[in-house]
């Protein structure tokens, strides 16, 4: 396994920049950002610039050359987004990040497009998504029914056919608002169109739904669904999460008044589970990057990505274990 991140933590700074510094702290991969709501400020900022890499070999090469000469690999491009947003506007700039997010992956060789399901309206004249978390009254499922049937699996149908064109796997992050967030979730989408959808496993998602990401992991390794993973934590506060749970939609700046929030690597969950995390993903047969994300409000970029950079390192399993010498397998 490698450790990497992903980039749009240095969204205010060039290409040239971000990478030096990635190189100067020990991380060994890249996750670039290719449009929708991180936007893609070191591939052009636009979706024109992003347009002009996929055609043009040499300025795929140039952009290569920047991340393989300080010893980088890319591991996936990301354009998290809701193709599927009952705003025309929203949907079709979201669907075009992607697909030149999959034909980018494909031109550079790398294979992973990391992103989010999308989540529809209640039905053909919504203005805004809906996402649907309980099942009464009736007309909460009537929906669910209506996004499934008529707008997720029909959409994602015709992705797939785009994704296995171009050779290339979309590693859904599942997070709540959209309509996969959870195994169940996921499933149900890959289960309808095919194995061109995955994971993008993030357990910081996981925490505050009441998810365990151990065992969540363990049923998408055994569905041979994990196709890239986030490393960033979730810290559940006993005080406000014992009074008010943990549906939350405080801003994430009232840090105090939260129910949790999100941290970075260590300060959520300890070390013992995150070498714990790492020895799961390596026993399901996981053994690509841990792509750091910080988005912790306490602490800035830099000292952030330290934080979980060293909890990383003491994680991350990197060699192969070689052969059993000490009993017969």
């Amino acid at each position: 396994m490698k450790i990497g991140i992903f980039t749009a933590l240095f969204g205010d700074k060039s290409l040239t920049e971000a990478l030096d510094i990635i190189k100067a702290e020990g991380i060994q991969a890249v996750e670039f950002g290719a449009g929708a709501y991180p936007g893609a400020a070191h591939l052009g900022k636009t979706h024109e610039a992003v347009e002009t890499l996929i055609s043009d070999k040499g300025a795929r090469d140039r952009l290569v050359h920047e991340v393989e000469s300080r010893g980088l690999m890319i591991s996936a491009i990301s354009c998290h987004g809701n193709p599927l947003h009952p705003n025309k506007a929203i949907a079709e700039d979201h669907h075009r990040a992607f697909v030149n997010s999959v034909k980018l992956s494909s031109a550079l060789g790398i294979g992973v497009v990391n992103g989010f399901s999308g989540c529809p309206g209640e039905g053909p004249n919504a203005v805004n998504p809906n996402w649907v978390t309980c099942a009464w009254p009736d007309e909460y499922r009537d929906i669910l029914e209506w996004q499934w049937k008529e707008s997720v699996i029909p959409y994602w149908t015709e992705q797939a056919k785009l994704l296995n064109d171009h050779k290339v796997k979309f590693a859904i992050e599942m997070h709540p608002g959209f309509v996969c967030y959870s195994n169940d979730t996921l499933l149900k989408l890959r289960n309808a169109v095919g194995d061109a959808i995955g994971a993008n496993f993030d357990p910081s998602h996981l925490w505050w739904q009441g998810i365990d990401p151990i065992a969540a992991v363990r049923e998408l390794g055994a569905e041979g669904a994990l196709y890239h993973v986030h490393a960033k934590d979730t810290k559940i506060d006993p005080y406000n999460s014992g009074r008010n749970g943990n549906l939350d939609t405080k801003s994430y700046g009232d840090i105090l008044g939260r129910s949790w929030v999100f941290r970075s690597c260590g300060y959520g969950h300890g070390l013992e589970w995150w070498k714990d995390f790492c020895s799961n993903l390596r026993m399901v047969g996981y053994d690509y990057v841990l792509s750091i994300e910080h988005e912790d409000g306490l602490m800035s970029p830099i000292e952030g990505l330290r934080k979980a950079l060293s909890v990383l390192k003491e994680s991350v399993i990197a060699e192969s274990a070689g052969e059993m010498f000490w009993a017969k397998d």
